[in-house]
């Protein structure tokens, strides 16, 4: 199915529910032993914990069942009105953005994520995306992301991350799939970093993208059937 124009479109949220189970479903069977996929939370993901446990120690205190709960001097004596607050309005909403992310032995291999509007809209949001795609590579994940949405016009996360990365400039504009290998280290230090860009365009069938489980081999990720499937099931004609 040719890719939409998701410029005043409705309905991605659930689009991208779909597909990224789509692209699940057709990526387990590719996996030799020990790789295994699963859909995770990928701000968790991005600061090393593959698992989904926040790398801290939570220590949970026993509480006697009868016991009330501590009152400082202070607040006895605070009038009630003071003890609530001048406003409470929603405000922020946390990213809870999904990846399609690949482990073996404990250890994250590869991840997938399809950008949503919501991580591009403001500039700190943008900031928050390229922060957790460099965070993918800087443990040694290999990387594919998908945009299928062409604003902010002049804007393209692909370009971004290679100025970040200190890449010779690549104009590679939204929409767009961009996939990244992390290979061996360089003489000079650092690591060799592969890169496969693709432009998205509206009314054409998607690519298929490499995904690298290491510098060796890679699977291939057929966006437009898993794209078509997911469509499919969310009625966009």
């Amino acid at each position: 199915m040719p890719l939409h124009d998701w410029t005043d479109r409705s309905g991605w949220s659930g689009m991208h529910d779909v597909w990224i189970v789509e692209l699940l479903r057709s990526i387990k069977p590719l996996l030799p032993n020990p790789y295994r996929a699963y859909i995770g939370s990928a701000p968790a993901v991005a600061i090393g914990a593959p698992d989904q446990k926040p790398d801290i120690s939570v220590r949970q205190w026993e509480i006697e069942a009868e016991s009330e709960p501590a009152v400082l001097p202070s607040a006895r004596l605070m009038d009630a009105a003071l003890m609530e607050p001048d406003e409470e309005v929603v405000s922020i909403e946390l990213d809870e953005q999904k990846a399609l992310l690949i482990a073996a032995h404990g250890q994250l291999i590869a991840a997938i994520e399809l950008i949503s509007r919501r991580n591009k809209d403001r500039p700190a949001s943008r900031a928050g995306a390229i922060a957790r795609y460099l965070a993918y590579l800087a443990e040694g994940a290999h990387l594919l992301i998908v945009d299928v949405h062409r604003r902010p016009l002049g804007f393209s996360f692909a370009e971004a991350l290679r100025a970040e990365l200190k890449l010779p400039p690549r104009e590679c504009q939204t929409p767009l799939a961009v996939s990244f290998r992390v290979g061996e280290p360089a003489s000079d230090g650092g690591r060799l970093l592969a890169t496969w860009c693709r432009a998205l365009t509206v009314g054409e069938p998607l690519p298929t993208m490499p995904l690298p489980l290491n510098v060796n081999s890679r699977i291939a990720i057929d966006l437009e059937a898993t794209y078509s499937r997911a469509a499919v099931d969310v009625y966009l004609s």
